[in-house]
């Protein structure tokens, strides 16, 4: 009786691949010669591979007989097994194939809002387009929260904010853009300091809509404030960017938002910029730095990269 077990799946090389390759295309056309065509090899290198196989498992697979080829009780036990196990093969071979050409697979990227409202679409429409079997799957949340998914393994990537809130050397992170902060406001509503452009300091007493705890742009606006020695005054406040964006449209106040935002969803909105130094913004991509992203998460970071 042959074993699977003794000619299994743990080779110690490709010769017992090809052992059974030669086993199997001699099985089906009964011939040595014709088989050694099959699988381009000459004649007497099958045999002799046939006869290894033969004294590993102890067992002889054909009869011999007058040029007559014919399966021994234990060639017969081995044909449906040499045949999984090639099959197996195989289809494992087609498999990482369909990774390698990047036409299966999945990334999983997290973003916070604002990227995902004002840098993602456009870069995962051309990612899509490219490789339409990659599956996308997309986590928002403040730089914090997206930190700590890539620390346990549940993103491949991620697009945060630096400075990182809590900076880790188990991550990587590579600088994307640097993005220029704006102030929104309603299109009916007075600019703030009636300028061209506003300062920070004229934000002391507008009544502003502010971002939940913990996101990164409520960090940066209210520190801003601070440094020019007033507290913000907040007439609503906890929102996400879209609601944001829609409390000021509706002239509940103003709001600073990255210029890309602003850009992309200003339909609404007056736009002005920030006086000088302004407010700034560093994006960066980060992944984990003791295991590489995989293949097709490597091809999103690149275009992310080349954007």
């Amino acid at each position: 009786m042959i074993r699977l077990d003794s000619i299994g799946y743990d080779y110690h090389g490709c010769m017992q691949f090809q052992q059974l390759q030669y086993f199997v295309a001699v099985a089906e056309t009964r011939h040595f010669t014709r088989a050694a065509d099959l699988v381009h090899v000459a004649q007497p290198s099958l045999s002799q591979q046939i006869k290894a196989l033969e004294r590993e498992l102890g067992a002889d697979l054909f009869l011999r007989a007058r040029g007559n080829i014919t399966l021994t009780d234990a060639g017969e036990a081995l044909l449906p097994l040499a045949r999984r196990i090639l099959a197996d093969a195989d289809t494992a071979r087609h498999e990482v194939l369909e990774l390698v050409q990047l036409r299966s697979g999945r990334v999983r990227l997290g973003a916070t809002p604002s990227l995902c409202t004002g840098l993602l679409p456009d870069v995962l429409r051309a990612f899509h387009d490219r490789y339409p079997g990659i599956r996308l799957l997309i986590e928002e949340g403040g730089s914090h929260d997206l930190v700590r998914e890539l620390a346990r393994g549940a993103l491949d990537l991620a697009l945060v904010v630096l400075p990182l809130p809590t900076p880790s050397p188990a991550l990587t992170t590579v600088e994307l853009l640097r993005e220029d902060l704006v102030v929104v406001s309603s299109p009916e509503a007075p600019v703030p300091g009636r300028g061209r452009t506003v300062r920070i300091a004229d934000l002391e007493g507008e009544r502003l809509v502010m971002f939940r705890h913990g996101y990164d742009l409520r960090e940066l606006t209210v520190a801003a404030c601070r440094a020019e020695g007033f507290e913000p005054d907040f007439a609503v406040e906890g929102g996400e960017m879209d609601a944001v964006l829609g409390f000021v449209r509706a002239g509940l106040g103003v709001a600073v938002v990255p210029r890309m935002v602003a850009t992309k969803s200003g339909r609404g909105l007056r736009v002005t910029p920030l006086a000088r130094p302004g407010l700034h913004r560093t994006i960066a991509l980060a992944h984990r730095s003791d295991v590489a992203p995989p293949r097709a998460a490597r091809e999103l970071q690149r275009m992310l990269l080349e954007r």
